[in-house]
């Protein structure tokens, strides 16, 4: 990962495996940042070669190495870094040496299971979160009773919950009676089990089985796989398709 000073602040941070862009932006003005021991809470400033960075009092530097991992969840694990909470942290999954330089990409609630994407390329997790990418996101869901049609074809032209932006689904499969496959291009918090709470159903089960090009595959719970930077291109240029290479198997933790 080649660095080019002077560079921004929130792109160092991002480059050093703080979290993505957007995340890193948070950090700012939430003054945790200081350069040569001087807090900094306004974007865009700008770091030279030989500044000081710290997070929390800590050093932090660009990581040469970049990482991709695509994780298959297991219930009652938690995307987030830390949680005073929680104990079960999906990030912790990823036996690698420096699995404490990983970040999740999206989420998963606790309750949910199935592909969630890990990196320490904030640049890159800003790309594939950008909401003008426009990346599926493809789920099996089962409700506690029948779900009707009608409730999802609403859900395509989208419902109000609690914000001025409507929930709204790409697109739908039903299954059986109370299994339903949908596709997101939006990534809202719980948004799934929001849009089914709307219409009166009690989510079960949910699995996320696709992001763009990568599936979940063979995956099985807690196992995870390394994606190729090629891959990770193919995502962010929007081969969605199910056709597109999936990632491969052959060598996965745990």
């Amino acid at each position: 990962m080649k660095i080019e000073y002077p560079i921004r602040l929130q792109s160092f941070l991002a480059k050093s495996g703080c979290g993505s862009r957007r995340g890193c932006e948070s950090l700012i003005e939430a003054g945790r940042v200081r350069i040569n021991t001087k807090r900094v809470t306004e974007l865009g400033t700008k770091v030279n070669l030989t500044d000081v960075v710290q997070l929390d009092d800590m050093n932090v530097e660009p990581i040469e190495k970049t990482y991709y991992y695509a994780l298959n969840k297991p219930k009652g694990y938690v995307c987030t870094n830390f949680d005073p909470n929680e104990k079960s942290y999906a990030r912790e999954l990823i036996t690698i040496n420096d699995w404490k330089l990983l970040f999740h990409i999206g989420r998963l609630d606790k309750e949910s299971t199935g592909l969630i994407l890990y990196t320490n390329d904030g640049d890159v997790a800003n790309k594939i979160m950008h909401p003008s990418h426009e990346i599926e996101k493809e789920y099996l869901v089962s409700c506690d009773k029948e779900i009707e049609k009608h409730d999802l074809e609403e859900a395509l032209r989208g419902v109000y919950i609690d914000i001025k932006k409507p929930y709204k689904i790409k697109s739908f499969q039903l299954m059986t009676k109370n299994w339903t496959r949908i596709v997101l291009t939006e990534g809202k918090n719980r948004e799934i089990r929001k849009i089914l709470s709307y219409f009166g159903y009690e989510v079960k089960q949910l699995c996320r089985v696709r992001i763009g090009n990568i599936e979940l595959g063979d995956l099985q719970p807690g196992q995870y796989t390394q994606l190729s930077p090629h891959q990770i291109q193919d995502l962010i240029e929007g081969k969605n398709s199910k056709s597109s290479k999936s990632i491969s198997f052959g060598k996965v933790g745990r």
